[in-house]
């Protein structure tokens, strides 16, 4: 197991996509977080703190994508977790999925297909803490923390200090 990014060095990514969000954006006025959950909500709520900190807060909410999986059939099932929209919703605004890795794209895919079900956003941007490329469907994220090439037989874990006690990334060999 190798550490990639360190606690500080996830913040300092982190912080780096709440500049990159504003600049894009020219400024923060229609942009709404949308976490994936379990850590996706969690990089949101992050990186919305540091949206307000820099700017001027934003409305942040999760994206439960379950029953969106095209693997649904073969995993085990699991409790559904909370969609939490802001109360200004998502039509017309700039939506900013949030999850910690990309990997084959379809989770994000599954959020596309939510989000499509609880309005039409102006857009939708996709932020991840970790690129760490095998793309099986044609998405790319507009803010990445860091791109983190990894062969097909490592796996990435994300642990954070809400969920898991500590800040890190780290990469898993062979499995």
């Amino acid at each position: 197991m190798a550490t990639v990014l360190d606690a500080g060095e996830i913040g300092r990514a982190l912080k780096r996509i709440a500049h990159e969000i504003i600049e894009h954006n020219h400024g923060l006025e229609s942009v709404v977080l949308l976490g994936i959950p379990t850590r996706g909500a969690f990089l949101g709520e992050r990186i919305g703190q540091f949206l307000k900190d820099i700017q001027s807060p934003v409305p942040v909410g999760t994206l439960d994508i379950t029953l969106h999986r095209d693997d649904l059939r073969m995993r085990p099932p699991r409790p559904l977790l909370p969609t939490l929209i802001p109360s200004g919703g998502i039509e017309g605004k700039h939506i900013v999925l949030v999850d910690d890795v990309l990997y084959s794209g379809r989770t994000i895919r599954a959020a596309l297909d939510a989000i499509g079900e609880i309005g039409r956003p102006a857009t939708v941007q996709l932020a991840v803490l970790v690129d760490r490329g095998h793309r099986q469907l044609p998405i790319r994220a507009d803010y990445v923390g860091k791109n983190i090439p990894t062969a097909a037989s490592e796996s990435v874990k994300v642990s954070l200090e809400e969920i898991d006690g500590k800040d890190c990334v780290e990469i898993i060999s062979g499995a």
